[in-house]
Order: C-alpha cells, then sequence, then structure tokens
C-alpha cells in the first residue's frame, strides 16, 4: 500500500451506542474535535436512529452541527432507514451534514431479523432505497454485521460475505465494513476473507471492524492487514459493539481499543497519521466523561516502543 493505514474512530457512535449513561452534546463535540487534531481521517460522529428508539444520538444533529471540522476528513453517520437518510439530507442543506453515510445489512437471516426487524432482502431493498435518496451526495459505506459468526446460526459462509460486499459496491458504496459482531473471528479466517476481497471484489474497500469479545480483536486486526486490508475501525477504550439492549452474546461485546491499536500499527512500523501524545489524552478525557476506566491496556501501561530500524 502506499499512504498511511486508515482508522475510522467510533467512540462517539458505535462506542456510546453500548452505554447506558448519556454523554452530554458539548462532551461528544469537543472529543471529536479532539480527534480531528489528532489525525484521524475518518470519525463515525453521530446515529441518525428513531430519537425514543435510541435517546443517546437525539443530538445528532447538534453534534454535526457543532464540530470544527479538517479538509479531508470524514465524519459519518448511521443510517438505519429512509428516514434517516431525509434527516441526513436536511442536515446537509442546513449546511452541516455527514460526508459519509453507512448503511446497515446482516450476513444472516436471523440476525437480521432480530436486529433490523426485517428479512436480508427487506433490509437489502430499504438499502437500495437509501442509496437513491443519497443520490450521491454523500460517501456511502456498507456495513455487514455478523460476517464472521452468528449468534444464532453459528459459522457464516464467507461466499456469502463477499457477494454482500460485491452488492454493496454495485450500489455505489466506496466503503465495505465488514464486522466481527461477537468476536468468534480468527486471524486465519480474516486473513483468508481479506485475500478473497481483493482477488475477488478488487473494487471494494473493506474495513476490519472486530469486536474483542473473545480477547481475538487486534490479532485479527494484523491479520486483515496481512491479508491486504488498509482501512480499520476502532474505538477509544474499547467501547462499543451491539447496543446495550441487545441480549445475545456474553461478557464484554467492545471494540478494539482505538489507543491499543494505533500503539501497535505504530511500533510495528506502519504510519498511522495519528498523534500518539494527542490519543493519550484523549483517551483520559473519554475516561472522565463515561465516569469509569475502560479498557485500553496502553492507558494503564503506556504505549509500546517503536521498532529500530
Amino acid at each position: 500500500m502506499t499512504g498511511p493505514l486508515v482508522i475510522c474512530e467510533c467512540f462517539a457512535r458505535d462506542g456510546l451506542q453500548h452505554e447506558t449513561v448519556q454523554v452530554a452534546t458539548g462532551d461528544k463535540v469537543a472529543l471529536i474535535d479532539a480527534m480531528t487534531e489528532a489525525g484521524f481521517p475518518r470519525i463515525e460522529a453521530t446515529s441518525y436512529s428513531h430519537p425514543k428508539r435510541v435517546p443517546g444520538f437525539s443530538d445528532a444533529s447538534e453534534v454535526l452541527a457543532g464540530i470544527k471540522r479538517r479538509d479531508g476528513v470524514h465524519y459519518k453517520a448511521t443510517c438505519p432507514n429512509p428516514k434517516a437518510v431525509e434527516r441526513a439530507l436536511a442536515d446537509l442543506e442546513q449546511g452541516h451534514g455527514a460526508t459519509e453515510l453507512s448503511f446497515l445489512a446482516s450476513a444472516t437471516e436471523s440476525h437480521s431479523q432480530r436486529n433490523l426487524r426485517a428479512t436480508r432482502e427487506e433490509q437489502w431493498a430499504r438499502v437500495e432505497e437509501m442509496a437513491r435518496l443519497a443520490d450521491g451526495k454523500f460517501r456511502l459505506v456498507g456495513v455487514i454485521s455478523v460476517a464472521l459468526g452468528c449468534p444464532f446460526e453459528g459459522p457464516v459462509d464467507p461466499g456469502r460475505v463477499v457477494e454482500d460486499v460485491a452488492r454493496f459496491a454495485a450500489l455505489g458504496a466506496e466503503l465495505v465494513t465488514v464486522g466481527d459482531t461477537v468476536g468468534t473471528g480468527t486471524p486465519t479466517a480474516v486473513r483468508v476473507l481479506w485475500e478473497r476481497f481483493a482477488r475477488e471484489v478488487p473494487e471494494a474497500t473493506c474495513v476490519a471492524h472486530f469486536h474483542d469479545t473473545r480477547g481475538t480483536g487486534i490479532a485479527n486486526c494484523l491479520a486483515a492487514l496481512e491479508g491486504g486490508a488498509t482501512h480499520f475501525d476502532s474505538a477509544f477504550g474499547g467501547v462499543g459493539g451491539h447496543p446495550s439492549e441487545i441480549q445475545y452474546g456474553t461478557g464484554r461485546t467492545g471494540n478494539v481499543a482505538t489507543e491499543d491499536l494505533v500503539s501497535l500499527f505504530e511500533a510495528e512500523g506502519h504510519d498511522t497519521g495519528i498523534d500518539l501524545d494527542r490519543i493519550m489524552r484523549i483517551s483520559e478525557e473519554c475516561e472522565r466523561v463515561l465516569g469509569r476506566p475502560l479498557d485500553s491496556k496502553v492507558a494503564r501501561a503506556g504505549l509500546l516502543p517503536r521498532r529500530a530500524a
């Protein structure tokens, strides 16, 4: 690859969806601004979820209006349905829209019906409508949940995931996030899957989004890198995962901790373009906002030393 690895910071959306505490709009804005200053090229800023169903994101428009933007940085909002895209378009017309919209699909029928309240084909019909409504005004990001294992159906056919990536790409998605929702992926399976993406859907850029439920998150990120991945998702403190009201899976459901992932990539000689000193200060602020210690290892032990040339 040329250029730095691309890490999308997901604390403000995927991270906070798992929290029961309500984070103040001003705190969200301040954290996103700090992430921008630290050098993150992509930041998941909010979700246009229904305000009554997910009240933690009822301030989506206020967050997007309040942040200080930097040229070249993408600010992403999740859209679960066509109404959400209409809200995104309204904010765009007001001059404070997201630059990326993510649309959701599940790799299995059971997860789609329980998590999205729709069959796979019903959800894909929604995605097609949402892509039509977006009308080229945003960078589109497809999201495939349970791509490496389903809590209801078990192992997932990698061929189906490859087909879903191709389906998103055909709808105009520049990026496709491939999620290990319950943390059952292993490094070998991840590496092989990313090698298939490169062979079978080279037009798609697939984003590695791994949950650390079983302690394999960072190992899977390295395996994806070996398989050709250049884009990764993570969240400060390892927060996030599926929404708190979803009752499947056990143990910690959080994302890979940004602090740990950036520290490892940089120690291994991979450029991320992210300021290591700044991320340590942001890590402290995320803990302050949530009022508890989070799960980053380097937040406790310090950054890894850089590998000698």
